[in-house]
């Protein structure tokens, strides 16, 4: 048996988790910087165009051990156990039943709408399968996790939910989210010990009105700036459907940058949501019972990180990905955390014995990644 010294508790303010923070709150933190992932991410590129694709199986472990080992909980980080030859496999299959579909939907298209059909009732399994794979790949002090879900609970939070939202232009996007959330915490586990989430559909919907409200007034402002250009230009052109080259080249860019800022309303309102669904989810989420897990991320905070992040990114053409990436994860740690009751020595140690060997069979009997 693994035995784990009891570890005093991280100061944290009383703004930082709220109540939460009276108790024994323990925070995540990342320890990695953007220089020591440059060097594995740049290799992870060259490599991977030079073997056309095939390294990235390698390249996600090299990158996952990274992130996972850098994530650190009471002093400790995660680990990866994953191959890249689980990872190459399991995208071989994908790709292999992917061709041979669009194969068959060209020459024989009976036979690939069947094949369609399917696939729509095997993606609920393969990413069932995925989350298992992730979780038994992943460890804390020497101890497996594990996830239980089945293929219908993943055909009601992966089809269902996004297809019921989409109908509904997003309106029941918040309840899909619930699934979600429901369905990936009541079904993982640590050990011999599981996780139990119960968000607030409430909450959801009080995140999802703020994301609906960026939305609205982003699109007034959008439409009133368009209304006053085409304003203009019909107050200086006497007859709109003859303008000089000039003013269509005008209208065109004003055309493009509309589209534009569409996107980036709706690609903010988005990270809005994600923020703040995740902030409910996981302090809704409870582990053996009685350890909550706890995140307090701003969204404001959040979405302009991921925004300039992309921007920085785009204007560097890629090189400035790695120093996107780590301060991404920095930020999400260290607004994570984990309210223990008791020991925490305890804690991991009645888990230690028995956990160590969940996923070992996994790994050599059934283990590879389906790509999701």
């Amino acid at each position: 048996m693994v035995l784990i010294e009891p570890l005093p508790a991280q100061s944290v303010g009383q703004g930082s988790f709220g109540r939460a923070a009276e108790g024994n709150v323990q925070r995540l933190s990342f320890t990695g910087s953007a220089g020591e992932y440059f060097g594995i991410w740049i290799v992870n590129i060259l490599l991977t165009i030079v073997t056309l694709g095939i390294y990235s199986a390698w390249a996600k472990v090299r990158r996952n051990r990274y992130f996972y080992g850098n994530t650190v909980l009471l002093g400790r980080g995660f680990d990866y156990h994953a191959r890249g030859g689980q990872i190459l496999l399991g995208r071989l299959i994908v790709f292999a039943y992917l061709v041979f579909y669009n194969v068959m939907l060209t020459f024989v298209p009976f036979v690939g709408i069947g094949l369609g059909v399917v696939l729509l009732f095997l993606v609920p399994w393969l990413l069932a399968r995925g989350l298992r794979f992730s979780a038994r790949v992943t460890s804390y002090r020497n101890v497996r996790f594990d996830f239980l879900g089945r293929a219908g609970g993943a055909f009601l939070a992966f089809v269902v939910g996004p297809v019921m939202a989409a109908i509904t232009l997003g309106i029941l996007a918040p309840l899909a989210s619930r699934w979600t959330y429901r369905y990936i915490g009541n079904n993982l586990r640590y050990g011999d010990k599981g996780f139990s989430t119960a968000p607030s559909l409430g909450s959801i919907y009080r995140t999802w009105g703020i994301s609906a409200a960026v939305i609205v007034l982003g699109l007034l402002i959008v439409a009133f700036i368009a209304f006053l250009n085409l304003a203009v230009v019909a107050a200086a052109v006497g007859n709109p459907d003859v303008l000089p080259p000039e003013m269509q080249v005008s209208l065109g860019l004003l055309a493009a940058l509309a589209y534009i800022m569409v996107l980036a309303i709706f690609g903010t309102a988005a990270l809005i949501y994600r923020a703040g669904v995740r902030n409910v989810a996981w302090s809704a989420t409870s582990f053996d019972g009685k350890h909550r897990l706890l995140s307090d991320l701003s969204r404001p905070r959040y979405a302009w990180i991921a925004v300039s992040n992309f921007v920085v990114t785009l204007v560097t053409l890629g090189l400035m990905r790695p120093w996107a990436a780590v301060r991404m994860a920095r930020y999400v740690n260290e607004h994570t955390g984990v309210r223990f009751e008791g020991n925490v020595g305890e804690v991991f140690s009645s888990s230690a014995a028995q956990g160590s060997a969940v996923g070992a069979e996994f790994m050599d009997i059934e283990g590879f990644d389906v790509g999701f």
